[in-house]
């Protein structure tokens, strides 16, 4: 790390030690009653969970009114999300930003604790399908997930929590704003005795700050709930569809400080465009007074279409995906201290995916022999998953607590080609200079068998205060894209799965007047896949990662509050392998920064004002593997709050990036393009007004 992060940690622990001691003095009528159901599908206070587990509840969504994801990430330590095009984005909680091969899966993304992709089928942008807008809370897991979540809960688990229908309640607001923004959101609760029902919708319309690159979006949400005498029913179906014009990277040195350039678009053909409907029902039952049954049968539809304008002859990838699955657990309750729940997962998924060329490819000699237009890929994937899971949560006193669980999993894949195999045009004609680029490998069959341990400490050292230990290990299957798209002279992938070999030791609690959550962690990961900057696929990689996040809180005043978050961490190759002449082992992996944070001051002058200023610094990383160019940080505020007219109607307002600052959302370098940036949106405003009823 950089003398200047050395420099902010040495001044900030003596500040976080003094919080403590400030918290742990300090009046402890306060509790740690936040609901969390991300490590254990159930609700759990956070108190009673080992690791290091946030979440974000529907005041502050209500306050944050995220347009993306991002402006929620940046509330959250250990993670970083960058914000490309539109509503796409590439992720990091407690890693560096993944791009290419490799760049999805390596996080679970779910609602309702039911990921939202099938393993082995992930896309780098799911995100768009979660319900966000009429959430009541997002949940971050930091870390491998629990033994409830398999493959692609590696690094960390992000999780939408759907409003319940259990009352009447209704809400409506209409937003608009910059570059034509408009967005309209409605939820309305219809509750019986032992009925309810919740319907929830958002319109979005955003005509973008770039040329081209405006994008549409709806989701729908049905939620039921019935309360029998013996069964507890709950249902969701979601439907979405975005339609997006696509904004590509712009080049050159600093070309995210030319106001002029950050408005172009260089790819106004690109687009994106994706539908789903999911659909789950939860069956709950007591099979006697210390034992219940859950079970969640659940289904998935989903198809998108986009240009790879990134790619040599842009052509335009089809994928589509229908997923059953199943959920069962049994939550036994043995003892008064003793909690477990064991159970299997089932899911079956079929796959299928189209890349095709429009164009003849234009550029240099080799890449219009070797890039031939025409079908590239057409094949199809049979997914089948079955896991069994234990976990365990028992007193070992009156202030310890063992937390435990392992995981079994298979996954198998089917893969059919419905085209000629091997490194040839569709025809099966050769292509010049020894071969096609792409490579379409014979049917097959591939299996991973993984076990998968945690185990946790949880001491409650004082009341309202707790120190915690973890152990634990994630990995991640091989995704069907990277063992059957393949390139050049691949015949096989020859991938195994990747692991991640995590410990963590944190503290958390509150006063009256004080919150703190503190984790220091170490993990090992092998096998994983990156793209160097020449845009090869490496397999077999290996890494480490040793960082820290901290979130304080404090209210100053009854009128006064301030929260924060700040993340140290080196992430760092840990293989031998030269890349452009220089061996990467020991070198800083590319975006990946070593600091980054928020503050957000909030001051209510009135019972019915809040207004909030947020800082978001962002810390200088390198651009490419080698450590050869860097991106120096940036650092930006935004301004938000609302007025309450009534007891029913709010206004609402958000002043995007205050100071009109020049940065980069993200930022890397290949050996094609040079530098390359996605420009942040200069100064926005947006109002708004909601309503009650």
């Amino acid at each position: 790390m950089g003398k200047k992060t050395v420099l902010i940690k040495v001044a900030f622990l003596p500040l976080v030690s003094h919080l403590i001691a400030l918290a742990t003095a300090a009046d402890d009528q306060a509790s740690l009653e936040e609901i969390i159901t991300s490590q254990s599908r159930h609700e759990k206070p956070l108190s009673d969970l080992s690791g290091n587990i946030t979440a974000v509840s529907a005041s502050e969504l209500d306050l944050v009114k995220p347009t993306h994801f991002n402006e929620l990430a940046v509330r959250l330590s250990g993670v970083n999300l960058s914000r490309n095009s539109g509503q796409e984005y590439l992720a990091a909680i407690r890693s560096p930003i993944f791009t290419g091969s490799g760049a999805c899966g390596a996080f679970l993304m779910a609602q309702d604790n039911i990921p939202l992709r099938a393993a082995g089928f992930c896309n780098a942008n799911e995100l768009f399908e979660g319900f966000t807008e009429q959430a009541e809370r997002v949940e971050v897991v930091k870390g491998p997930g629990s033994a409830l979540y398999g493959s692609n809960a590696l690094h960390g688990m992000i999780n939408i929590i759907t409003a319940k229908a259990d009352t009447d309640e209704g809400k409506a607001s209409v937003e608009t704003g910059a570059d034509d923004f408009i967005r309209l959101n409605f939820s309305k609760g219809f509750s019986g005795e032992k009925q309810g029902l919740r319907l929830s919708a958002s319109l979005t319309h955003d005509g973008g700050f770039r040329d081209q690159s405006g994008y549409d979006q709806q989701k729908i949400n049905l939620r039921h709930r019935y309360q029998g005498d013996a069964w507890e029913i709950e249902s969701s179906l979601y439907l979405t569809n975005l339609d997006q014009e696509t904004a590509g990277y712009i080049t050159g040195r600093d070309a995210y400080q030319d106001a002029a350039k950050i408005r172009t678009n260089p790819n106004p053909e690109a687009f994106r465009k994706a539908r789903s409907l999911r659909y789950w029902t939860q069956f709950s039952t007591a099979l006697t007074e210390n034992a219940q049954w859950r079970i969640t049968p659940y289904m998935r539809l989903l198809e998108m279409e986009f240009l790879m304008h990134f790619l040599p002859g842009q052509p335009l990838e089809e994928n589509s995906q229908a997923s059953f699955g199943l959920q069962n657990g049994f939550y036994l309750y043995p003892g008064h201290d003793i909690e477990l729940v064991t159970g299997f997962d089932l899911e079956y998924t079929r796959g299928a995916l189209k890349q095709t060329q429009a164009a003849p490819t234009t550029g240099s000699a080799f890449l219009q022999a070797t890039v031939p237009a025409g079908k590239q890929y057409d094949y199809d994937v049979d997914s089948f998953m079955a896991a069994a899971f234990l976990q365990g949560d028992m007193a070992l006193g009156e202030k310890l607590s063992l937390l435990a669980g392992a995981r079994l999993e298979y996954i198998r894949y089917d893969y059919r080609n419905n085209m000629l195999s091997g490194r040839t045009r569709d025809d099966g004609t050769a292509c010049g200079f020894g071969g096609c680029r792409y490579s379409r490998p014979e049917d097959r069959r591939d299996d991973f068998t993984v076990f998968s341990p945690k185990v946790g400490l949880l001491y409650k050292y004082h009341q309202n205060h707790h120190l915690y230990l973890n152990l634990s290990h994630g990995f991640r299957a091989p995704q069907a894209t990277e063992l059957y798209r393949l390139q050049r002279e691949q015949q096989v992938a020859d991938l195994d799965k990747v692991s991640l070999k995590n410990a963590e030791i944190g503290l958390r609690g509150e006063g009256t007047r004080w919150r703190y959550d503190i984790a220091f962690y170490v993990m090992d990961k092998t096998n994983y896949i990156f793209r160097d900057s020449s845009y090869f696929n490496v397999n077999n990689g290996e890494s480490d990662h040793i960082g820290a996040d901290l979130t304080l809180g404090f209210d100053v005043t009854q009128q006064v509050s301030l929260s924060g978050n700040v993340s140290f961490a080196r992430h760092r190759y840990n293989f031998d392998y030269v890349s452009n002449g220089i061996n990467l082992k020991g070198r800083e992996i590319d975006t990946a920064p070593n600091e980054f944070g928020s503050l957000q001051v909030i001051w209510r002058p009135a019972k019915n004002i809040t207004m909030e200023m947020e800082w978001v610094h962002m810390g200088r990383y390198f651009l490419d593997p080698e450590n050869l160019y860097q991106y120096g940080g940036h650092d930006y505020f935004n301004m938000r709050g609302f007025v309450d007219i009534s007891d029913h109607i709010r206004f609402s307002f958000r002043l995007m990036n205050l100071t009109n600052r020049k940065y980069a959302e993200r930022a890397d370098y290949t050996v094609f393009s040079g530098p390359r940036y996605f420009p942040a949106r200069p100064r926005s405003l947006y109002l708004g007004v909601s309503a009650t009823f």
